[in-house]
């Protein structure tokens, strides 16, 4: 089976602005990709770049995307470490618009097989619960948000930080007296705090009996992550600081995490978060499955993914929950409350509406 065109979308998505520690999104930058093949079968792909993070924009993605595409088209499907060797040669990193062409690869092995993406990859189904994510505002306004979520029965909110240690501390006070005790409550930083602001506020949050904290300082200072998983009696999960499998090996031999956050868009795809995945259960850490802003489409994907590993023991799947005013995706899974579902169509089991498409820049190779 041979590749012999690519259809690319700059799928963008409008949304509610949404604010972290290290800028606010107005609309989700994403791609999507469908690639056609001489067999008849169609594979889709979807990246979300998140530019304050990866340094990846849609342009610059989209632009990539022709390069790729031009560089697979009459190739071998199957050989998927071939494939991504290719993109791996032909420029370093940029692994959010790689993960959109190497989820369209395992899609399609997936449906040759005829087997859903889950059961491909080894897996069976089972529980996948979400969190719900509030982005950084007053601590009135988060307080809130999560009122509100409470209300609506979700059992898990995640908390974004890393603005003031001061105020964040007032977030979390607030927050965990309005919605009292038994709702868990997750932190992320977004790398948003420096050394001794990260000791000051995990220090101070602990009587809120917090989860974890997702990556409290830049990539940068991870030299300094040992001593602080020592003092931080929250427990610390690697997010941007693992970004590949040599990362995680990094990470857990410096005894720097408590978990490691598994996100496609930041690791290149399935094939390198298989081997994150691997590294860490290897090491006794316990992953999450995390995203950033996909549609419905890479979401699906990503469920696919965690029901396959049973070391992903923790849920950050409500990218399509974060404000988005449009939700273009055909079949795919389906929120139910807190709880993400599955049908076990072959492969991802979703694809986008080519009536929203028709109106997105789109070129096709």
């Amino acid at each position: 089976m041979k590749f012999t065109a690519f259809e690319i979308y700059k799928y963008a998505i409008p949304m509610v602005p949404f604010t972290i520690a290290t800028g606010t999104m107005d609309f989700a930058q994403n791609i999507f990709i469908r690639a056609h093949t001489d067999s008849g079968l169609m594979g889709v792909g979807e990246c979300s770049a998140f530019p304050m993070i990866v340094g990846e924009t849609q342009n610059t993605c989209y632009e990539l995307a022709k390069d790729f595409a031009a560089l697979w088209k009459g190739k071998d499907v199957l050989d998927r470490e071939a494939r991504l060797a290719e993109l791996d040669l032909f420029i370093a990193r940029n692994y959010t618009i790689k993960s959109a062409f190497d989820m369209l690869l395992y899609d399609l092995a997936a449906k040759q097989a005829n087997q859903p993406l889950y059961q491909f990859l080894g897996g069976e189904k089972r529980k996948i619960e979400t969190d719900i994510t509030i982005g950084i505002a007053t601590p009135e306004a988060m307080a809130q948000a999560a009122i509100q979520f409470k209300a609506q029965a979700y059992n898990i909110i995640k908390v974004k930080l890393g603005k003031n240690p001061i105020e964040d501390v007032e977030r979390i006070k607030q927050i965990r007296n309005a919605i009292g005790p038994e709702i868990k409550l997750r932190l992320d930083a977004n790398q948003g705090w420096a050394f001794d602001d990260a000791v000051f506020t995990l220090q101070n949050l602990a009587p809120y009996n917090i989860q974890f904290c997702e990556q409290p300082m830049r990539t940068y200072n991870d030299e300094l992550l040992p001593k602080l998983c020592q003092l931080s009696p929250i427990p610390i999960m690697a997010d941007e600081s693992v970004y590949t499998h040599y990362d995680a090996e990094r990470i857990i031999q410096n005894k720097a995490c408590k978990y490691i956050n598994i996100k496609l868009a930041k690791s290149g795809g399935i094939n390198e978060a298989i081997k994150i995945n691997q590294v860490a259960e290897q090491n006794g850490i316990n992953c999450m499955q995390g995203g950033m802003l996909e549609s419905r489409l890479a979401l699906t994907a990503n469920v696919h993914f965690a029901m396959a590993f049973k070391n992903i023991c923790f849920f950050d799947l409500d990218t399509c929950l974060l404000g988005h005013k449009i939700d273009p995706v055909i079949g795919g899974c389906q929120y139910n409350g807190s709880q993400l579902e599955i049908q076990d169509t072959p492969g991802i089991g979703a694809d986008v509406d080519q009536a929203y498409l028709d109106g997105l820049e789109r070129v096709i190779v």
